[in-house]
């Protein structure tokens, strides 16, 4: 496991949470927030490279 992977699933978990909080105050910026960042996490993992918005 290199750095880019530990990054991109920290950046998952850390989206998956931001979903989750979102969900209990129905925030639904910080639910596609936490959304976007999920799938910025995954496609670190895939690509193997640094996160660019």
């Amino acid at each position: 496991m290199n750095k880019n992977e530990i990054e991109g699933k920290l950046h998952i978990q850390k989206g998956k949470l931001k979903q989750k909080f979102a969900t209990l105050t129905e925030n639904d910026p910080l639910f596609a927030e936490g959304k976007k960042e999920e799938m910025l996490g995954k496609r670190q993992i895939k690509l193997d490279g640094t996160i660019k918005e």
